[in-house]
């Protein structure tokens, strides 16, 4: 609870089955966390057992994808302000207290991972990576004339209730563009927001998303595609449920 407001923390799990249960003991033990809503995209054996020794709320979704993991995730969270995050350790579950500083002023909470100094021994943001979201975060700076962004793939970032019931309607993304499919959103729709730095930690096991360039490359260039069309109006702003 986070002054009178329920707090969910959110996510959706594929390959972290040796990570998962400290990340969501970590989110309950900074006393802030009311629930955890972990959705199984179809994760690797055992993934669900070790939910289900927790304290979260266990969903499943069949439908694979980035998108579709967190869309069940956000669907299912009845927080008045929800955080999402990744259970992999690369994040700090105590970093939740500083996105609830900010949900005082701010609809939505941004992190960012390109912050040198809060970049662990190890984390998987090599200079590849960190410049290419701050590149394709600038972009979009440039092309909807918006406030400072330096990363549009973290993960890990907070929206209030009324926001999320403002865009979850206009949600089409199901892969891993989904983050600044999102992001995109919340500027288009005229949502305050902020972008804040986070912790950012080595990973436990392999990323079935940034573990190598080649999947790297591909993602940027879809997340590049996806702003271009959104400044042309080819994703437009209306409901699609």
């Amino acid at each position: 609870m986070w002054k009178k407001e329920k707090v969910s923390v959110v996510f959706s799990t594929y390959n972290e089955k040796e990570s998962i249960r400290d990340c969501i003991d970590g989110l309950f033990k900074t006393g802030y966390v009311d629930e955890v809503i972990a959705v199984d995209n179809n994760a690797v054996e055992g993934t669900k057992e070790e939910i289900l020794k927790t304290k979260a709320k266990y969903f499943l979704e069949e439908k694979q994808g980035f998108g579709w993991g967190y869309r069940k995730a956000l669907h299912e969270a009845k927080g008045d302000l929800i955080i999402m995050i990744e259970p992999d350790a690369t994040f700090e579950p105590n970093d939740v207290i500083k996105f609830l500083a900010y949900s005082d002023n701010f609809d939505v909470v941004f992190g960012t991972r390109t912050t040198s100094i809060m970049i662990g021994e190890g984390a998987n943001m090599g200079w590849f990576l960190k410049w290419g979201n701050f590149a394709v975060a600038k972009l979009i700076e440039v092309l909807f004339n918006t406030t400072h962004l330096s990363d549009v793939g973290c993960t890990y970032r907070l929206i209030n209730r009324k926001a999320y019931e403002k865009i979850k309607k206009k949600f089409t993304i199901t892969g891993m563009e989904f983050n600044p499919d999102m992001m995109l959103q919340v500027i288009r729709n005229k949502i305050n927001y902020i972008e804040i730095p986070v912790n950012y930690l080595r990973r436990v096991g392999k990323s079935s998303a940034t573990g190598d360039m080649k999947r790297t490359i591909p993602i940027g260039l879809k997340m590049m595609l996806l702003i271009l069309k959104h400044r042309l109006g080819i994703i437009g702003l209306e409901d699609k449920y």
